[in-house]
């Protein structure tokens, strides 16, 4: 019969940290970890990797959802044309139509998230793409401090 340990164990390197923890078939699994510094207008702007297509991105703590414009669903391979505009959404520029997406994989310097929830919006009425909570929340843990966000999956 084997022994269980029930130890937790974390080393910190350069932008990851390595878990081990006893009675898991490897014993290891490693947790990604990434800090974005605000801009001068005090967002997080970032490339994030979208269905492995590189987009520029705002993290959005307000958002509920993984919000791509049209043009960014189009470059991810989300095919809006094919899709249902049947969700309201409020935007800054009044009410608009979004369509539901799941999003198989969004990684960010090796912070990975997969199956997200997300809606993209009619050509024209979004420019970029916001991450929002469906992603966030996905994290293991997220934290602003000093005008540095820190995610980890």
């Amino acid at each position: 019969m084997k022994r269980r340990v029930a130890t937790t164990i974390a080393v910190a390197m350069t932008g990851l940290c390595v878990m081990a923890s006893a009675g898991q078939a490897s014993g290891y699994q490693l947790m990604a970890i990434t800090e974005l510094q605000a801009n001068a207008q005090g967002h997080f702007v970032t490339h994030a990797s979208i269905n492995g297509y590189d987009v520029a991105v705002l993290v959005d703590t307000g958002a509920t959802v993984v919000a791509l414009s049209f043009e960014d669903a189009r470059g991810v391979g989300l095919r809006p044309g094919t899709l249902s505009f049947d969700v309201p959404v409020s935007t800054a520029n009044g009410i608009a139509q979004a369509a539901r997406v799941t999003i198989d994989r969004i990684v960010i310097d090796g912070v990975k998230v997969e199956n997200v929830e997300g809606l993209v919006l009619p050509e024209g009425a979004l420019r970029g793409t916001l991450l929002g909570m469906s992603f966030l929340g996905k994290l293991s843990s997220f934290r602003v401090e000093d005008g540095v966000l820190r995610l980890k999956d």
